[in-house]
């Protein structure tokens, strides 16, 4: 394609304005009203970083713990944008200044476009394929749940793909370069997940590019070519290198790493089986991808008007406002999951030229894309396809770090329009004979006959589901009936947007109406059908003016304890470990976050959840027992809340404070002997230690410890020690980047009491300062800026190179 000429660069413009365009109307209220998306997993975000943004605006300076969230972490995985950092800039480049998060959904298109242009499709079917990839429901309701990240790194998919493609199809330096870009891009957002999908999608292509280059018997092109993508990859990793390094070392101590106490039966690394596989797709369930609603769309969403249900509450006599309460809250999913923001769905028609694929994409690519699409389900489906999927879990390298796997449907989305796109642009390349007509309405047929099945499938199991226990039978019913009416709706529809686009694309084959317009007509049927139902989901409902002011809102519990300055923990007892607003004020027991430290998360399940639960029945029959809370009370807790009312602060006279002498040290042997006795331990006057081989046990000292001064990643303090020996410091012990000094001294911290702090401190006036000083960072942080610019020069030179050899053609 010459891009050299008028007629040629036009429709590249019109196709870019059409992304830009459509994300906007979609999302007016953002772009023009100033509204924000009403996000949970953002809102919970910004409870768990705003002590390190705050830092940020207070000093300039970026913090890398934070004593917010599970007694205290690491930052890498919560906020971290190193200094020099020049990826946010790029983006805001591309995207044309696009808000964040949906300028990922631009990106994501224009990235598709340049894909499907690689593959030489026409720009107005790239542009089909660009929207349906962008504007499938994985993305909205990621985009709903706030999982930015994740949209990110998705709609990075199809720019790495580009790169790949083309270096292996003349273009190396192009090529070369994009995928350099595209990992640079990737690796920054850190869902690791998505980018482990998105290396074997690689993997699966790159065997099908060997396969191509050993039949032509170009073998030695083909390894040169190789090396030259993995040295870009590998560049694009080390733009990241800050982060990567940073999150890798920390790996090894959160819940992704090696179990501190492993159990019979169980993984000694890598996460909990049944909790990886507990958001596993269910094979029927990717029937969605033809029918939106077969399982019922979202966990809760309101029925049809005269629904069954309705009918049936009014025939009881239900209230008018328990009525409308449950018909705009109906339980309508009924598949595996424990619950869902809605299916899976990326527009019928696209899964209709994905069959059309089946027939007319050249075969190299039909096949690949066809067995990466199968293996990208399978995937989803997690423990209902137990044998195979167990199987990656055990031996997979670094499989076993993920969880809810039915994030696999994201690559299943990106797929279908791949291959869509290239099945008719093949299609409409071809002549018209027997052959190809007999192939067209096969595909008809064939996708017709899914949805058919589909039906049928469904109206033999018993639309009952999981999440309806204890329903009298006659709602139970009624809510049956009605989640029938939603499944034939949608079947109806489907088979609609297919007969539609089947009718033009015939047209275009009969040469009855320009292929231009039949085009144009397919696009505005795919607009509608994945527009519409987005908006099932993802409306005007979900924008509103300030959701964090409403969210973070001081309650008058929160005024209560903000009312003392000083330095201790707050234990909200409703939901602690799944939560982080309590974080966005206090430090917290609690928090949300997917990757924990390990040992925190040993201490949730052996120690601290049953104290708490033992505190709250105890507290329910009027006894505060605060002295039977040994553990909480070494964590600091000097506040229990178990609401939002000012009397729902409950303050706890027996916590440790900050830093303490223990009176007799306590030397243990393993981790599970140490988190028996943490659990029966008096922390005021004991202390557990494990020795290392060859160590001596610290001496129990004794004096007054005094906390001077406090940051994110700096506490200082004074001591009078009147008889040297072991302090212990209520916070969270890690070896990777926390220093002690003595009196200006570097000095050993110790891990005591399973997961906190100790220093053995001389005898006298002391000063004792803790700072947070990652080596692995600070080495790194500079590489990986240097290696950012390179990416860009890259980009630039392939970006010459392209358009100097276009001018000369």
């Amino acid at each position: 394609m010459d891009f050299t000429k008028k007629n040629t660069i036009v429709p590249h413009f019109l196709a870019i304005l059409s992304f830009y365009l459509l994300v906007v109307a979609y999302f007016s209220p953002l772009v023009f009203e100033g509204k924000m998306m009403f996000q949970t997993d953002i809102l919970q975000w910004e409870g768990s970083a705003k002590e390190l943004l705050d830092h940020r605006e207070g000093t300039g300076e970026e913090a890398l713990w934070t004593n917010r969230m599970f007694g205290g972490m690491p930052a890498y995985l919560i906020h971290l944008d190193p200094k020099g950092d020049i990826t946010n800039t790029l983006l805001k480049v591309f995207t044309l200044g696009l808000p964040h998060p949906i300028s990922a959904l631009f990106f994501g298109m224009t990235a598709m476009y340049l894909l499907l242009l690689g593959f030489r499709v026409r720009p107005l079917v790239a542009v089909l394929g660009a929207w349906a990839f962008a504007f499938n429901t994985f993305n909205f309701l990621s985009l709903e749940a706030g999982h930015n990240a994740k949209i990110w790194a998705v709609c990075l998919i199809p720019l790495l793909l580009t790169g790949v493609h083309l270096a292996f199809h003349g273009k190396k330096l192009l090529g070369i370069a994009l995928t350099a870009l595209a990992v640079l891009l990737q690796l920054k957002f850190n869902h690791l997940q998505i980018t482990y999908y998105t290396l074997i999608l690689v993997i699966g292509y790159g065997i099908a590019q060997l396969l191509v280059f050993f039949r032509e018997k170009r073998l030695p092109e083909f390894a040169k070519i190789t090396a030259f993508l993995l040295a870009a990859a590998i560049l694009g990793g080390l733009g990241n290198l800050a982060r990567l390094s940073s999150v890798l070392e920390y790996g090894a101590y959160s819940i992704r790493g090696e179990s501190n106490l492993p159990q019979a039966g169980q993984n000694t690394s890598g996460l909990d089986r049944e909790y990886a596989f507990n958001w596993s797709n269910g094979k029927l369930e990717s029937f969605t991808l033809l029918i939106p609603n077969y399982f019922g769309g979202a966990s809760q969403q309101p029925l049809p008007e005269d629904s069954k249900s309705e009918q049936a509450l009014r025939a009881q006599g239900a209230d008018p406002a328990q009525i409308n309460q449950f018909i705009q809250n109906a339980p309508t999913y009924w598949g595996d999951q424990p619950f869902t923001g809605g299916p899976i769905y990326g527009g019928v028609i696209l899964v209709f030229f994905f069959v059309l694929g089946l027939f007319f994409a050249p075969a190299p690519y039909r096949n690949v894309f066809l067995t990466l699409t199968l293996l990208s389900l399978m995937l989803s489906w997690g423990k209902n396809l137990a044998w195979f999927n167990f199987t990656l879990f055990d031996y997979l390298p670094g499989y076993n770090k993920f969880r809810a796997v039915s994030m696999a449907l994201g690559i299943t989305l990106f797929l279908v329009p791949l291959l869509g796109a290239l099945g008719l642009e093949n299609l409409l390349q071809k002549p018209q004979t027997p052959q190809t007509k007999k192939g067209f309405f096969m595909a008809v047929g064939i996708t017709v006959g899914l949805i058919v099945l589909a039906v049928v499938i469904a109206f033999g199991l018993n639309f009952q589901g999981a999440n309806v226990a204890g329903y009298p039978d006659w709602l139970l019913n009624a809510l049956k009936a009605d989640r029938q009416r939603l499944l034939l709706s949608d079947a109806y529809r489907s088979l609609f947007f297919i007969g539609g686009a089947a009718l033009l694309i015939a047209l275009i084959r009969y040469k009855t109406l320009p292929s231009r317009w039949a085009l144009l007509g397919v696009g505005l049927l795919i607009l509608i059908d994945v527009w519409t139902v987005n908006r099932r989901y993802l409306n005007e409902e979900s924008f509103t003016e300030d959701p964090s002011a409403q969210h973070f809102a001081p309650s008058p519990a929160d005024r209560k304890i903000l009312q003392d300055s000083g330095y201790f923990r707050v234990l909200n007892i409703q939901n602690p470990f799944n939560e982080a607003r309590t974080s966005y004020y206090f430090n917290s027991i609690g928090g949300y976050h997917g990757a924990k430290m390990s040992r925190y998360q040993d201490l949730i399940e052996r120690v601290l959840t049953p104290e708490m639960n033992e505190f709250i029945k105890k507290a329910q029959e009027g006894n505060f027992d605060y002295e039977a809370i040994p553990v909480l009370n070494m964590l600091n807790t000097r506040y229990i809340l178990a609401g939002r009312a000012e009397n729902a602060v409950f303050t706890n006279p027996e916590a440790n404070g900050p830093a303490w002498f223990p009176e007799r040290i306590v030397p243990v042997g393993s981790n599970e002997e140490e988190i028996k006795k943490l659990a029966e331990l008096q922390t005021k006057t004991e202390a557990t230690v494990t020795p290392a081989d060859g160590e001596n046990v610290p001496a129990a000292g004794s004096g007054i410890l005094t906390l001077e001064s406090r940051g994110p990643d700096q506490l200082s303090y004074t001591a009078k020690v009147d008889k040297a020996g072991l302090a212990v410091f209520s916070e969270i012990y890690y070896p990777k980047g926390w220093k002690a000094f003595v009196n200006g001294t570097e000095t050993d911290i110790h891990r005591v009491n399973y997961l906190l702090r100790g220093i053995v401190l001389p005898e006298g006036e002391v000063d004792v300062a803790m700072v947070f000083q990652p080596d692995r960072y600070y080495q790194t942080r500079t590489l990986s800026t240097i290696f950012q610019y390179a990416v860009v020069l890259l980009l630039l030179a392939g970006g010459y190179l392209e358009t100097k050899n276009r001018f000369q053609a």
